[in-house]
């Protein structure tokens, strides 16, 4: 599951329960980082930065995103935003928007097509934080949308992927894939009930689907997503003309 938006939480009143936001699925978030040489020596965070590297040097998914947030005035840097961590759980990633970084979970991210649709998953929270004012953390209808638009874009509800899950031959495939993820992401980042994860996805579901910027389509495969890169990259350089 690919995790969305999370911050440190205001404290608690009341003697309520402390919402973490999340953040009990990233345990490294609040340890100290470790020095090259330590890091180095673990097999994890090797392979998971050679994956990432590889990820954003080929995967089109990825370059589309980053070139549209470059565009927005939030370029990214391989170094500053992302972060290769241990996880707990399943958890494969999560966007960090206090600090406008992506969680990689190194110890839960074993092959290099994972590695390109956890990165795509987290660039397009990237991308909602940077064009709009997302309220990751008051408004669940706000988290909701992006969750539905990284599920819709990512590839993570392709027909391999949903055949690898044992869903096929489901009328709307598709969008049940994208429903039912987005609900999941919602629940394990947020301490709310089902029913509320259901309702705040289904009340934006449909302006949520529809919006597929910056793909301009829904890339249902690597090809589509060249497609919509290269289409990406001749808007830029036709409205640079203009």
């Amino acid at each position: 599951m690919e995790a969305g938006g999370a911050a440190p939480p205001p404290g608690a009143e009341g003697g309520e329960e402390e919402e973490d936001f999340g953040y009990r699925l990233f345990p490294d978030r609040h340890k100290e980082p470790q020095s090259f040489l330590v890091r180095s020596l673990f097999t994890f965070h090797n392979r998971c930065q050679l994956m990432l590297r590889m990820t954003l040097e080929t995967n089109p998914y990825a370059q589309l995103l980053l070139a549209a947030m470059k565009q927005s005035g939030c370029t990214v840097f391989n170094d500053r935003h992302f972060s290769c961590e241990n996880c707990d759980g399943c958890v494969s990633g999560g966007f960090d928007s206090a600090t406008s970084q992506i969680v990689l979970c190194q110890n839960n991210i074993r092959h290099q097509s994972h590695m390109n649709r956890v990165v795509t998953h987290e660039l397009i929270h990237a991308f909602d934080h940077c064009r709009a004012h997302v309220d990751w953390f008051k408004n669940v209808k706000h988290l909701a949308c992006s969750e539905i638009r990284a599920a819709n874009l990512s590839g993570d509800c392709t027909l391999m992927n949903e055949i690898a899950r044992f869903k096929f031959g489901l009328k709307a495939h598709h969008q049940t894939c994208v429903r039912d993820r987005a609900i999941r992401s919602i629940l394990a980042v947020r301490k709310v009930s089902r029913e509320t994860a259901e309702k705040a996805v289904d009340e934006v579901f449909d302006a949520c689907f529809n919006d597929l910027e910056p793909f301009g389509r829904i890339p249902h495969s690597k090809t589509d997503a060249k497609r919509a890169y290269r289409d990406f990259m001749n808007r830029d350089r036709y409205n640079a003309n203009l």
